[in-house]
């Protein structure tokens, strides 16, 4: 719920910011400039408030800014939670007689850690497959179980990406939407440009490659973005994987349990 509130934040100041940043700058920039170049005879200029100008650009930079802050929110909480990996969660977990009363004792710290850390998924993982073993006394039945939780988790991150994977979809979409509207409006205004005033097409076909141009970019920057995003979640998963089998399953298999 909460980190629902804050995407939708996210997604409104975004919105917020671009708007004033088009009524501030791009559009009276943009108007100044065609109007210059009108009265001079020549073509739009290709400077970047006129590129940017157009409605369709505006919706691609908002995706674009919220896009941004939905990838960069993951990575900051993967990084965040990376120094658990450095620190032995079950220590104190015996070997012997005794290590079964250990493992139980072990199993009630982890449940007690703060909220923040026991619900990162190194900790759930952890939890679950000591449970497991204690309830089951068997080796292999809790390697299963890190498996499931580790395959769980993977499907989990693939899914959370679903957002940023449809703006990556939608921002070229909409450019071209941009495209067919120039397009159109360039078609209208031919009996114009037969008659030689071909300023109206010109402008109408800027707006079609324009949006194409923006939206095709912002998709690539934020595709790097997902891919960094996902080397980091697998790296993760792989992370996590490897922990629970070092310092939890090499323990109970100390036990003598099969």
């Amino acid at each position: 719920m909460i980190s629902a509130i804050k995407n939708t934040l996210a997604l409104v100041i975004s919105i917020i910011v671009v708007h004033l940043f088009y009524v501030g700058y791009v559009w009276p920039e943009s108007s100044a400039a065609i109007e210059a170049a009108r009265a001079a005879g020549q073509s739009a200029p290709r400077d970047l408030a006129v590129i940017i100008k157009d409605w369709e650009q505006e919706i691609c930079i908002i995706m674009m800014l919220w896009g941004t802050f939905l990838i960069l929110d993951k990575c900051f909480a993967i990084m965040k939670d990376r120094y658990l990996f450095n620190v032995d969660l079950l220590e104190g977990a015996a070997e012997g007689a005794d290590g079964e009363d250990d493992l139980a004792s072990m199993l009630e710290a982890l449940e007690n850690l703060p909220a923040r850390i026991r619900t990162t998924p190194l900790v759930r993982t952890l939890s679950a497959s000591l449970r497991r073993f204690l309830i089951t006394e068997n080796v292999q039945n809790t390697s299963e179980t890190i498996d499931a939780n580790v395959e769980s988790l993977a499907v989990k991150q693939e899914a959370e990406n679903s957002m940023v994977r449809y703006l990556i979809w939608a921002i070229p979409a909409i450019g071209f939407i941009g495209t067919v509207r120039g397009i159109g409006q360039a078609l209208s205004q031919a009996d114009q440009a037969l008659a030689g005033d071909i300023a109206g097409m010109t402008e109408s076909l800027g707006v079609a490659f324009n949006s194409t141009f923006v939206a095709l970019l912002i998709s690539i920057v934020l595709m790097f973005l997902l891919h960094q995003l996902q080397r980091l979640q697998d790296s993760m998963v792989t992370d996590t994987q490897e922990y629970c089998e070092s310092f939890l399953l090499n323990r109970i298999s100390t036990l003598g349990r099969n």
